[in-house]
């Protein structure tokens, strides 16, 4: 069946609902997983711990972001909005300071629910690729920053090599949707991931999007392990 992304976006939400209470468990299990977000957060790079800054961690789902970007700044403001309310209610379980705030919402409908910019840096890990519109989602993200401020866009990307490709398959169908059935009976999330990375960009196609946006100062810094040519850090700063 072809990847239709509107159609497989607007029903992402209800998957990561159904799945939220093991979600972490899950993704524990896969090494480098939070070291890796924590990594896209340090490369954006800010002063002072964060300190009189306002962040935005969009797509937090159960938090694991949040707690990166809170780790990397802790004297910052963080706004961390998902579309699950069953991801953000396990969130909202964990402990966080008075200076993190959680907000349930679409990354599209953002400043229907009270989240608007300029944001100092952004955070968005694992999630372009589940918008309906990659390019109208990348410009929405350059319009919520503040001048010279960076975005980090943590993601699968496998689309330009056919070794990743090759050894993304091969983990999906060999650990991480038998996993996913035996933790929560029911895969279908974990093969939506697998199919929503195999149709998603490359880094060439996904760094145009930024620069198309208006992005500068554009690049991609890799991760190691297993995700090396996998994962990305897809870097971009608005221009001051």
């Amino acid at each position: 069946m072809p990847f239709d992304r509107a159609r497989e976006a607007a029903e992402v939400p209800s998957a990561f609902d159904q799945d939220a209470t093991s979600y972490d468990r899950l993704v524990g299990s896969n090494p480098g997983y939070v070291e890796h977000l924590r990594l896209s957060a340090q490369r954006l790079a800010l002063p002072d711990d964060g300190r009189g800054l306002r962040l935005l961690d969009v797509g937090c789902g159960t938090g694991l972001s949040t707690r990166a970007l809170l780790d990397t700044y802790p004297e910052a403001e963080i706004v961390a909005a998902d579309a699950s309310a069953e991801m953000l209610a396990q969130a909202r379980e964990k402990a966080w300071p008075s200076t993190v705030r959680f907000v349930h919402s679409r990354a599209e409908e953002l400043a229907a629910h009270g989240v608007d910019g300029p944001f100092d840096g952004i955070l968005a890990a694992y999630l372009l690729r589940n918008l309906p519109d990659v390019t109208a989602g990348v410009k929405d993200l350059h319009a919520l920053l503040a001048p010279g401020a960076p975005l980090a866009a943590h993601e699968y990307s496998v689309a330009d090599s056919a070794r990743s490709r090759a050894i993304w398959t091969a983990v999906c169908w060999t650990i991480i949707i038998p996993l996913g059935w035996r933790v929560t009976g029911d895969a279908s999330l974990y093969r939506y991931l697998w199919r929503s990375v195999l149709h998603f960009d490359g880094v060439t196609r996904l760094t145009g999007r930024f620069r198309d946006a208006g992005f500068d100062d554009v690049r991609v810094e890799p991760v190691d392990g297993w995700q090396r040519g996998i994962v990305h850090t897809v870097l971009g700063r608005r221009p001051v």
